[in-house]
């Protein structure tokens, strides 16, 4: 019986997690499989509720860290996670993403002698601005099977000189997730809580510092959205950081004047999907809605310099704007016209990932 332990940590973990599980479940007489939450999302909405959602069992070990800077954060993680290692002695710990679970998982456990697996390695957006990026570099630096979603993140860590034996292209468990509950989230009825029509509407997601944690980027997103008011009902759930900026700016008033702005509070994973499904646009700053949005072949302006999924944009629908109001509504306003960029799915994008990630570790921990 060998023991895998899983991080998660933050909101996009679940969705990599729960089809590990899955497999993992049908292999349960020589595979022990234990999931660790630490609490680095600790808002109910944003994170208790992707169990639920994602039919994961209630983690095994629950660390609580909660909020911090990223040094306050990552040595909590790594304080309390070393004392669950010490007992159950897993054979490989799997860690998944870029948040500060990840690099800090992968740093105790390869201290303590204990083998990482890293999902999604080899993503680069080679901005060293962006905290994530240093958890991607230092997590595929230490772990010893680097899971890679597309060719570009084999081509990175080749080039960094990471081992060739370490590195498989497997796919994405991201759209695993997308597969297998697409047809559950179908089934709700939340565009019609929103009183909008399916492929007439926008949805948005934004969370990232670099647009929201100053007045002048919170400012040209509310300019964005009085523009596309004229043309779209916009649906946006607010992350509680954009949502204490927006107060502490004093925006808010501004906000909730805009004409078919919907704000609402974070939505769990399933209701997420189904207005993902049915929208017409998507405006995000986000790295898994790019590659969500290619998959479902919905148009996608991410609001960023850069990404680290560069396929979302070479074969798929995402476009990358920055925070460049004039560019991002004229591309809106394409989509609306129909004029939107095609795209196709990637190759392994197949709801297999998983299968292939757990075969590759029953032959060789």
């Amino acid at each position: 019986m060998k023991t895998i332990l899983s991080v998660v940590g933050a909101r996009p973990n679940f969705m990599k997690v729960a089809p590990l599980h899955k497999v993992f479940q049908q292999h349960s007489a020589s595979i022990r499989h234990l999931i660790v939450h630490t609490g680095q999302h600790y808002d109910e909405t944003m994170s208790k509720v992707f169990f639920d959602d994602l039919e994961l069992p209630h983690p095994d070990f629950y660390l609580g860290v909660g909020s911090g800077s990223h040094a306050q954060q990552t040595a909590k993680i790594m304080i309390e996670l070393e004392k669950v290692l010490e007992a159950q002695k897993p054979d490989l710990v799997i860690v998944v993403g870029d948040v500060n679970s990840t690099v800090a998982s992968s740093l105790v456990s390869v201290k303590l002698g204990i083998r990482v697996a890293h999902i999604e390695a080899g993503l680069r957006s080679f901005d060293r601005t962006m905290p994530e990026e240093i958890n991607r570099l230092l997590t595929d630096a230490v772990s010893e099977f680097l899971f890679v979603t597309e060719p570009s993140g084999v081509a990175n860590l080749k080039r960094e000189g990471i081992d060739q034996g370490k590195i498989f292209l497997v796919g994405n468990v991201m759209i695993d997730s997308l597969i297998r509950y697409r047809e559950k989230a179908r089934r709700l009825s939340v565009v019609g809580q929103f009183q909008v029509n399916p492929r007439a509407f926008t949805l948005v997601t934004l969370h990232r510092p670099s647009n929201v944690d100053t007045r002048e980027g919170l400012e040209k997103i509310l300019t964005i959205f009085e523009e596309l008011s004229t043309r779209t009902s916009t649906i946006f759930p607010v992350h509680p950081r954009t949502r204490k900026m927006l107060e502490q700016f004093g925006l808010s008033q501004r906000a909730s004047a805009i004409k078919n702005l919907h704000l609402t509070e974070p939505i769990g994973y399933l209701e997420f999907l189904n207005l993902m499904d049915q929208a017409q646009l998507v405006i995000t700053d986000s790295g898994g809605i790019q590659e969500e949005t290619t998959f479902l072949g919905i148009p996608c302006l991410t609001l960023r310099e850069n990404t680290e999924r560069p396929i979302t944009v070479e074969i798929g629908t995402n476009r990358i704007c920055g925070l460049d109001v004039e560019l991002i509504v004229r591309r809106s306003f394409e989509v609306f016209d129909g004029k939107a960029k095609r795209g196709s799915v990637p190759d392994l994008w197949d709801g297999h990932a998983a299968e292939r990630i757990a075969e590759i570790l029953r032959k060789t921990i």
